[in-house]
C-alpha cells in the first residue's frame, strides 16, 4: 500500500488515517503536504463538525519517515510544522485517538489536537534529541502548554518514550481506555462534539489558543448567529438544542 492519509465522513465527523503500514504510520513529505488541504476541504464542509485523527492499525504514528530527514531535514521540518499549525488552527473539534507509539511527528500532530485519547499500552516520546535535531518553537511551547515545562524538558531532553498512564497524569492525554474500548469511546466523545454549539466551540478554541484580539467578533456572532436563543428555548422546553451557527466558509 502506498503511503496515504485516507478520510471518510460519517454522522457529522471526518475521519482522517495515517496509513504507512510498512514504516508504522510514519508520515512522509507527500503525507505532510497533504494534511493542510485536506484540513481546509473539512473546515470549509458544513457537514463536518469535528474531526478524528488516528493511524491505521495497532501505530499512530513513529513520526518522520527517515528517509525525508536524510533528504533535507530542514524541509521535513518545515513541513512537519506547517502540517501541525494546520491542525492546531482547524476551527472545529479535533480528537487524536491513539494507538501503539505516538512518536516524533506522530507526537507534534496529537498534541496540536485539541483532545487526545489513548488505548492502554500506547507509548509517547518527543524524540529530537535522538537525531540532534532542534525542536520547533512553535511545538515546544505547544507541548509545554499541555504538560508543564517540567514534564516538556523531561520529554525534550532524554526522548524517552513514556507509557499511557503517564501521559495521563501529566496532561499529554484525555483518557486511557482498555483495549478494545477506544472506537466506542471516541465515536461516543465525537457525537457529544457534534451535538454542540459551533459558535462555542469555534470560540472557545481561539480563546483558549491565547487569541486575544476577537472578543467584539465573538460578541457579534453571538448576537446574530441564533445559537444562544436556542439554547435558551431548548433548555426551557426540556428538549435537544438544534444548533445552527456554523464556522464560515470563507474569509
Amino acid at each position: 500500500m502506498e503511503p496515504q492519509l485516507s478520510h471518510q465522513v460519517a454522522d457529522s465527523v471526518a475521519t482522517v488515517v495515517i496509513r504507512h503500514p510498512a514504516k508504522r504510520n510514519a508520515m512522509t513529505a507527500a503525507m505532510w503536504r497533504a494534511l493542510p488541504p485536506l484540513l481546509d476541504r473539512f473546515a470549509r464542509d458544513r457537514d463536518v463538525r469535528a474531526l478524528v485523527l488516528t493511524g491505521e492499525g495497532g501505530t499512530f504514528c513513529a513520526g518522520a519517515d527517515i528517509g525525508t530527514l536524510r533528504e533535507s531535514p530542514h524541509q521535513a521540518q518545515a513541513l512537519a510544522v506547517a502540517a501541525e499549525e494546520a491542525l492546531a488552527a482547524f476551527p472545529k473539534p479535533t480528537l487524536a485517538a491513539v494507538r501503539g507509539h505516538c512518536v516524533g511527528g506522530g507526537a507534534q500532530l496529537a498534541a496540536a489536537c485539541d483532545l487526545r485519547l489513548a488505548q492502554e499500552g500506547a507509548l509517547f516520546g518527543v524524540t529530537p534529541a535522538r537525531l540532534g535535531i532542534v525542536y520547533p518553537a512553535s511545538s515546544t511551547r505547544r507541548l509545554v502548554s499541555l504538560v508543564g515545562p517540567a514534564t516538556a524538558k523531561y520529554l525534550l531532553f532524554t526522548a524517552e518514550l513514556i507509557d499511557a498512564g503517564r501521559a495521563l497524569r501529566t496532561g499529554l492525554v484525555d483518557e486511557v481506555l482498555p483495549e478494545g474500548d477506544l472506537d466506542k469511546r471516541v465515536a461516543e466523545l465525537t457525537g457529544v462534539l457534534a451535538s454542540r454549539s459551533q459558535l462555542t466551540q469555534a470560540a472557545a478554541k481561539e480563546f483558549a489558543n491565547g487569541r486575544t484580539d476577537r472578543d467584539g467578533h465573538w460578541a457579534e456572532q453571538a448576537r446574530g448567529g441564533g445559537d444562544t436563543a436556542e439554547g435558551v428555548a431548548a433548555f426551557l422546553e426540556r428538549r435537544q438544542p438544534r444548533f445552527t451557527w456554523s464556522v464560515p466558509t470563507t474569509g
